[in-house]
């Protein structure tokens, strides 16, 4: 019998005779708590039901004491720690002490908490620090901790948020396709408006980053036909405007954005266009602008410089090796407990015959239970390989037709998408929507699944040079994430299904 089943016998064993006395411990700890101990659980619990209301607890002093006094008793208080470190850190964040912030929300997420509303927000918090730092992939990291946490607590809302924040962080880079796949998740697993609104601002920052500024501002549009529109959809208007040389649009977006933020970066964008687009100016006035464009410039470069130094707290934080300390004493009381547990489960032998009968019942059952998992994985591996065989045999009989391609309608690529997309499981449509495919390209695609021609007959029905099909083949590999060689079972498998399911 193992640790574990001598802690059940113990537990079920006494359970009901010291429960009683369980809560009376409780009691007298809960009584005997310090007046300075109960002070900082409140004032936590008045930050609480703000934060509830959408408002921040304003007094920096009081939850400065809250903070100092439950970090030393933070192992007994861990979850209103955590909750401390949390609203003071905000007003550090608010009060542009972003170094002291992340030291405290670093604190925050070692305090052993289970609480994963509040470490999902701490980690939400320390992303946005890395990205005011322009370390974008660690930025990205800290986002998706978050969202892991959010999911693991069932809320989603909020998960969708950091999901967009992550894309977010990809787009800054210019990262088109990573970018695209997470906003086409998000739209098609949420339809809260005010996500969608902010994956529209996040999808026309990807467009300004790639320089196509049309789409930039079709979807900077569509953002700002929410009611809470995000606000950069302006800042990427008229930065477009300015861009596509259309001073007259730009310059009025500039000027709305400083009549509507203190947003330094905004600010900064606006003035520069002013500054170079603004033809209602006489030179003084230009001039004025440059100085007020320099000046913020100067804030912004202060503002990253503490935010790059809060980001080297948490790398080494993030890259620290582990203690085993504690492990080597929890393996050591298992021992003591173990032994004392046996002691008493040797005196009770009766009681250990029963539960041993209701261990054999349950291995009978996990046994059962595998036994019909296996057989699950059998049969849905026999299904993808019946799938594999049917669209092996559907493309054996297209390229073996003596009118190959003309009887999958090669000229009329609208019959000829509709066919292909009917008998391999809406191939042309999945080329299309995730992975950005233009006509061309998807007509490769179909001649190398159905039937994999030599060069020169891809190269005469592409109407394309015979010595660089080849390589053109090796680009559409490419962007799909594979090589040419596997590029034919890699179009069976997203036939199939079986890519996201590999993946």
């Amino acid at each position: 019998m193992c640790i574990c089943d001598f802690l059940r016998i113990f537990a079920r064993q006494m359970h009901r005779k010291y429960y009683i006395l369980f809560l009376l411990i409780v009691c007298v700890i809960t009584a005997c708590t310090p007046r300075v101990i109960r002070k900082a659980q409140f004032v936590v619990a008045q930050a609480d039901s703000l934060w509830m209301k959408g408002c921040i607890y304003n007094d920096s002093a009081e939850l400065a004491q809250a903070y100092e006094t439950l970090g030393q008793w933070q192992w007994f208080y861990a979850d209103e720690y955590a909750h401390a470190c949390y609203h003071y850190g905000r007003i550090l964040r608010e009060k542009e002490h972003p170094v002291e912030a992340m030291q405290v929300f670093i604190n925050a997420i070692h305090a052993g908490s289970d609480d994963k509303q509040i470490l999902g927000r701490i980690y939400n918090n320390m992303g946005d620090i890395c990205h005011r730092a322009n370390e974008f992939d660690l930025s990205y990291d800290m986002f998706e901790r978050s969202a892991n946490i959010f999911l693991g607590d069932k809320d989603t809302l909020s998960y969708y948020y950091c999901l967009n924040d992550m894309a977010f962080e990809l787009a800054e880079q210019g990262k088109k396709t990573e970018t695209l796949t997470l906003v086409l998740q998000i739209e098609k697993g949420c339809d809260d408006v005010d996500v969608i609104a902010h994956v529209l601002g996040t999808r026309a920052e990807l467009y300004l980053k790639c320089k196509q500024y049309d789409s930039l501002l079709f979807f900077a549009k569509e953002a700002q036909s929410f009611e809470n529109p995000p606000f950069i959809s302006y800042v990427q208007m008229a930065q477009a405007y300015s861009f596509l040389t259309q001073k007259d649009s730009a310059t009025r977006y500039a000027k709305y954005i400083l009549e509507h933020t203190d947003d330094i970066s905004a600010v900064n964008n606006a003035l520069y266009i002013l500054t170079a687009d603004d033809q209602t100016k006489d030179i003084d006035e230009v001039r004025e602008a440059a100085a007020d464009r320099s000046d913020t410039q100067k804030l912004i470069e202060i503002n990253r410089s503490k935010h790059a130094q809060a980001v080297q707290l948490l790398e080494p934080d993030l890259n620290r090796k582990l203690s085993w300390t504690w492990l080597y004493a929890i393996m050591g009381t298992l021992v003591i407990v173990g032994a004392s547990i046996w002691i008493y489960v040797h005196r009770k032998r009766l009681q250990h015959q029963l539960l041993s009968q209701q261990v054999n019942e349950l291995t009978s059952k996990k046994i059962a239970a595998q036994q019909c998992h296996e057989q699950l994985v059998h049969e849905y591996t026999e299904y993808t390989n019946n799938l594999v065989n049917q669209v092996e045999q559907n493309c054996a009989i297209f390229f073996q037709n003596e009118n190959f391609p003309d009887n999958i309608y090669w000229k009329d690529s609208a019959v000829m998408f509709k066919l292909i997309n009917d008998n391999f499981g809406m191939l042309v449509s999945k080329l299309q929507s995730i992975y950005q495919l233009s006509e061309k390209e998807i007509r490769l695609c179909i001649l190398v699944l159905i039937g994999n021609p030599e060069s020169k007959q891809m190269a005469d029905w592409l109407c394309y040079s015979e010595s660089g099909i080849r390589n053109y083949k090796n680009r559409i590999a490419k962007k799909l994430g594979t090589n040419s060689t596997q590029l034919r079972d890699f179009l069976i498998d997203l036939t199939t299904n079986r890519l996201s399911k590999q993946s």
